[in-house]
């Protein structure tokens, strides 16, 4: 059976190994197929694709477009498109604007809290200043002894809630859906089951994705537990979706995720390679 991996992310967003390094570490676990899915960033795929015609790896073309849907801040990938379509890459750019500026607020806010230099040290972390994230911020906090790892400084610091969440508004559903398709790619919701937004508004979501043109959502996933991975299958089934699957993979030993490492996407459900295949 092919090993597919279809989420993960490199130097050229949030990840830590070069996009050469990432498919080579791929390869090396046995992946076949896989996706560079950088945020909002499509500058790795052209080293990505050399390494991969040296190692036999077929890459798939791939981004992870923010999104914001009510209050919701959510994860588009899109899946199989043309790296220099202007129309992607438009699109691309305009939501990579606010980054710095809200990677500067969260600063601010840690340094009300007294964690002075998060910005500095975020900044320094990550190789591509148009992308200093929110994982640029927890290695910083780790690295500074103020948490323990990427869960609990999170859970502590980053999401909704909490000091040093910063709230922004990233593009709308109905834009990253149409840049994915202007490039010839298939949309594809990211790891559902980390969205709090109970079923009811789930399937609101889903019945929106699906009515943009929406095609896909990852059932297995790296965050994923083993329980959520039939519940996200049923949704695909009800909703006509294909299944993705995909370790979102950032770095080695970050967050307990490995590239390929995944359990088979179950029977009942349509694969998103059958969209290109």
């Amino acid at each position: 059976m092919t090993i597919y991996d279809l989420h993960c992310h490199s130097t050229a967003s949030d990840g830590l190994l070069s996009p050469r390094d990432l498919v080579l570490r791929a390869s090396e676990k046995g992946v076949e197929v896989l996706a560079l899915t950088d945020h909002d960033e499509l500058s790795g795929q052209a080293e990505a694709g050399e390494a991969a015609a040296e190692s036999g790896l077929r890459l798939i073309n791939g981004v992870e477009i923010s999104v914001t849907w009510g209050n919701v801040t959510l994860h588009i990938v899109g899946l199989n498109v043309d790296p220099l379509d202007p129309v992607l890459l438009h699109g691309l750019t305009r939501n990579r604007g606010g980054r710095t500026e809200r990677a500067r607020r969260i600063g601010e806010e840690l340094a009300r809290m007294g964690i002075a230099g998060a910005f500095e040290g975020a900044s320094a972390l990550a190789e591509n200043k148009e992308l200093i994230s929110r994982t640029h911020f927890a290695r910083f906090l780790i690295e500074r002894g103020i948490a323990r790892n990427m869960k609990s400084v999170f859970k502590k610091f980053l999401i909704k809630g909490k000091p040093g969440y910063v709230s922004h508004e990233w593009a709308s559903l109905e834009d990253a859906v149409n840049w994915i398709h202007a490039a010839g790619g298939v949309a594809v919701l990211a790891h559902p089951g980390r969205y709090q937004i109970g079923s009811e508004k789930m399937r609101l979501l889903l019945s929106e994705f699906k009515h943009l043109g929406g095609v896909g959502i990852e059932v297995v996933t790296g965050s994923h537990t083993p329980d959520q991975v039939p519940v996200y299958a049923d949704l695909a089934v009800e909703f006509d979706l294909m299944a993705s699957i995909g370790s979102d993979f950032h770095a080695p030993g970050e967050g307990g995720r490995e590239l390929g490492r995944l359990t088979a996407l179950p029977e009942r459900c349509r694969p998103i390679w059958q969209a290109w295949n």
